[in-house]
């Protein structure tokens, strides 16, 4: 009697940690993969397929001259008093935490104030932040054109006869080397985050 009580004790032992290493296993099972990337995931978003601006130098530019590069896409203008420098300079970081592989990125910076930023303009502010970043402009229906197909934001605001400042929205786009977008990244995001994601959408992620 002894003997077959604890026998059935023991079963009984094996069944509940048998349970219990399946329930483990289901929980697992069900518990998402941490994210890849630390900003927003838009793998699949169809913008900027209209993006045909010309660069700085005078040369014109499609998302298709970067193939194999990461590109990121900023919107903004070159009196902005804060949130461009800010995301300029925020990217000028970036590419130095890169190091070596912030060759393999392409830094844009789109005007949405054509009327001011000529492209000597642009040619003097942007590469300050650093040499290889780029600014585009275009006229200003084309700009419209471009930041509605991005669902970018922007609105001139105070004296429109010139001395106007400029509401726009302030995220930065990223393609990966294959030309496809794949990520949004808030303003003023940590340089190390966005680092972090470029290096994963380097190493093919």
């Amino acid at each position: 009697m002894s003997f077959r009580f604890s026998r059935m004790s023991c079963l009984s032992r094996l069944a509940r940690a048998a349970a219990m290493a399946l329930a483990v296993a289901t929980l697992a099972a069900c518990t998402p993969p941490e994210p890849i990337f630390r900003s927003t995931d838009i793998t699949g978003a169809e913008y900027g397929k209209t993006l045909q601006l010309t660069d700085h130098h005078g040369q014109a530019r499609t998302l298709a001259d970067f193939k194999g590069k990461v590109v990121t896409i900023f919107f903004g203008y070159t009196q902005c008093p804060d949130v461009c420098p800010t995301a300029l300079a925020g990217m000028s970081e970036v590419m130095r935490q890169l190091g070596p592989d912030g060759d393999k990125v392409q830094v844009i910076f789109i005007t949405v104030d054509p009327e001011r930023d000529t492209p000597a303009l642009l040619a003097e502010y942007v590469p300050v932040f650093d040499k290889r970043f780029l600014g585009l402009y275009g006229t200003p229906d084309k700009i419209a054109e471009v930041a509605k197909d991005f669902r970018v934001f922007y609105r001139k605001s105070g004296d429109l006869t010139g001395h106007y400042t400029i509401d726009h929205s302030a995220g930065t786009y990223v393609f990966d080397p294959q030309g496809r977008l794949r990520l949004y990244v808030k303003h003023a995001e940590e340089p190390a985050v966005i680092a972090a994601d470029i290096k994963a959408l380097l190493a093919g992620k």
